[in-house]
């Protein structure tokens, strides 16, 4: 597992963590029953305080995306299809709303950009 903490980004770090653990949940990276390192090891290998990753990790926790067994850590959810498809949809209004203000700012149309669209995605599809 791989966490990288960017101090020059305006995001809290337990969200950094939350978020990077999310992805690699996501895209499989993370397997199902897969176990995280401790929560001291890993602030230990971040070189943040404890308190910040366990705030980190009780977040995972009460989303659904890891589960804790007292005394054996904690470990990769079951994937909740649902639940994932929900997460990815956040990422899509956020990237959609970024994308109406560049737009707005650059006067584009609405024909302009549905037509930017419809081109990435015959690139990517």
């Amino acid at each position: 597992m791989t966490i990288l903490i960017d101090n020059k980004s305006g995001a809290p770090i337990y969200d950094q963590i939350c978020t990077q653990i999310k992805n690699q949940i996501i895209s499989g990276e993370l397997a199902e029953g897969q176990p995280l390192p401790s929560i001291r090891s890993l602030a230990k290998d971040l070189r943040i305080s404890v308190v910040t990753t366990k705030r980190a990790y009780d977040e995972l926790e009460r989303e659904g995306f890891i589960y804790v067994l007292p005394a054996k850590g904690c470990f990769v959810a079951p994937k909740n299809v649902e639940l994932l498809r929900e997460e990815t949809l956040k990422k899509i209004e956020e990237h959609i709303r970024q994308i109406g203000q560049l737009a707005a700012a650059c006067r584009l149309t609405r024909e302009e950009l549905l037509e930017m669209i419809e081109l990435n995605l015959e690139e990517t599809v």
